[in-house]
């Protein structure tokens, strides 16, 4: 250096000098300063994520140490102590920077800044208090890193009745075919369950399994023989003679019953089997007239009384005939009990000869024979019973039909 100043100032050696004392002094004096400003910075030691960095600085507060040496500080970041802090001498600052999460809390989604280490607490920090029945995905023993993504449903609890018992589960927000599922209920195939298996539960709730199954009844039913009559002229008029007892036939009806829970719901006859036909009761009717009678006396019998308004004798005789108006009916006919009015039980007796009368014309218990009937027991009155009618006692509503109204002789036997 000092050749390169004697080069410019060949000629002139004091003042050489004096520029070389002059430069001298200014470096020396730089050294000192230099000196002075780097031993006069503070120590500072900064914990970043539990990394160490020591710098130096002449920052007056933790906030102007950040800005000196550029750090992107957030306000969401965790710095202790507070960046108004004063610097002063040897000191650790802590630095914890935030994260930014996305987490999803009962279906509303949201961002949130978080200097927490774990999912667990960053849970705390929401003031959320979470048990083991609630869903979190991740678990919460997950650390916290950038862009993480965090899904928390809250339990509540579901009352289930199913097979006859009732149970209460706790559960997240899911459809109830979801939550069957997880239970592992199983359904048939005609099972139901209410509500609707698509339907979404987000609260408590009771569900209910219906247990739903088609079984096939099958009914035994009896069919009642008919009489049919046909005329017989090797039988003296009046008489009747049974060709045939007849039989009762029987039928299978199928019915499809639909049981909820095991109660009949409803059921629908889809078939009706025949197992034996019946066979009709046939009764021969003699058509031959009687053999005419010859009388020991001319004189009018002193039983006869021609004024009597009931077209008979006052008091009804054994072998007496009189012509009556005849109707039919059956036990099961609308306002009818099935029993007579002499205790006969026709629903337990349905092909049972049995006719109603007016007693004053013809006795209770008296045995008569009707004209295309037969032989049957004056069991019975009615209302309209009144005077020379009768009633004839019929097994079905359809043999009550073919007998309709008609006048026919009968002949009181006892």
């Amino acid at each position: 250096m000092e050749a390169n100043i004697r080069r410019f100032l060949p000629g002139n050696g004091s003042l050489m000098k004096l520029v070389i004392s002059v430069i001298s002094l200014i470096l020396f004096v730089g050294v000192v300063i230099y000196a002075v400003y780097e031993t006069t910075k503070a120590t500072v030691t900064v914990m970043v994520d539990e990394e160490e960095v020591t710098v130096q600085t002449h920052a007056s507060t933790v906030a102007e140490l950040m800005m000196e040496q550029e750090w992107d500080v957030n306000e969401y970041d965790h710095i202790e102590p507070s960046l108004d802090t004063e610097i002063d001498g040897n000191m650790l600052v802590t630095w914890q920077p935030a994260k930014q999460v996305a987490i999803t809390i009962d279906g509303q989604e949201q961002d949130v800044w978080t200097t927490a280490d774990t999912i667990e607490e960053l849970l705390h920090e929401l003031d959320i208090a979470y048990t083991d029945h609630d869903n979190i995905e991740p678990a919460v023993t997950t650390e916290i890193s950038e862009e993480l993504a965090v899904n928390y449903e809250s339990a509540f609890q579901v009352e289930l009745t199913s097979d006859g018992e009732q149970q209460e589960f706790w559960t997240t927000s899911t459809t109830v075919a979801d939550f069957l599922e997880r239970e592992n209920v199983t359904l048939g195939e005609l099972d139901r369950v209410e509500p609707a298996l698509e339907e979404r539960i987000d609260e408590a709730i009771d569900i209910r399994v219906i247990r739903v199954e088609k079984v096939t009844d099958v009914v035994e039913e009896t069919v009642a023989f008919g009489t049919v009559t046909k005329r017989d002229e090797d039988l003296e008029n009046g008489k009747e003679k049974v060709v045939n007892d007849g039989e009762e036939g029987q039928v299978n009806k199928h019915y499809e019953v639909v049981l909820e829970d095991g109660e009949e719901i409803s059921r629908e006859l889809v078939k009706t089997e025949t197992v034996k036909e019946s066979q009709d009761r046939v009764v021969a009717v003699g058509t031959r007239p009687a053999a005419p009678s010859v009388s020991r006396s001319a004189s009018p019998s002193p039983s006869t009384n021609t004024n009597n308004s009931s077209g008979g004798s006052s008091e009804a005789s054994s072998g007496r005939t009189m012509t009556v108006t005849a109707t039919a009916y059956t036990a099961s006919c609308s306002g009818c009990s099935g029993v007579t009015a002499t205790g006969i039980n026709l629903n337990n007796n349905r092909n049972m000869k049995v006719i109603a009368v007016d007693p004053s014309v013809i006795p209770l218990g008296s045995r008569v024979h009707v004209e295309g009937y037969g032989t049957a027991v004056a069991g019975d009155t009615g209302g309209a019973i009144k005077g020379n009618k009768i009633d004839v006692h019929v097994p079905t509503k359809e043999d009550a039909r073919r007998w309709g109204r008609k006048s026919v002789k009968i002949t009181i036997l006892d």
